[in-house]
């Protein structure tokens, strides 16, 4: 049996708003766009694009890791307290099939531990037609801001 699980709807103001704090970041020049975030879940996506390509068309494996971890920092982002950042501190990731250019991929983000001064988050990046490009672990540190 394989029903459809359906996800809360994101609040869309939040998203508009992360999205435009983005811009002019490494996340807008990657053309990583977010899609939906909860305590605990964030998800975003990414154009398989020219500048985000190996010279022989397909997805670079740097581009997908800066992707995973925008999603975790900013999915760790939302389990702060006032006055908490996140900072990666451990980025692993493996590769199991390419994105070509011309798809777009996804990058599903889940909190596996949320310590007082660690998270850790698993991100598997997926493509539209639900092949598995990489799953990438994240240790993010939580710092007092100054």
């Amino acid at each position: 049996m394989n029903e459809k699980i359906e996800k809360p709807s994101p609040d869309e103001s939040a998203l508009e708003r992360i999205n435009e704090e983005n811009r002019d970041t490494l996340m807008a020049s990657l053309g990583i766009c977010f899609t939906f975030i909860s305590q605990g879940r964030c998800e975003a996506v990414m154009k398989v694009e020219k500048k985000v390509c190996q010279p022989f068309g397909i997805l670079h494996g740097g581009a997908s890791l800066a992707l995973a971890e925008t999603v975790a920092g900013q999915g760790s982002l939302m389990l702060c307290a006032e006055g908490e950042v996140p900072a990666g501190i451990q980025v692993s990731g493996n590769h199991f099939s390419p994105a070509r250019e011309g798809e777009t991929v996804r990058a599903e983000g889940t909190v596996l531990q949320k310590g007082r001064t660690l998270h850790i988050w698993n991100i598997d990046i997926i493509a539209g037609d639900g092949r598995m490009i990489s799953s990438v672990r994240v240790v993010n540190s939580i710092l007092k801001r100054r």
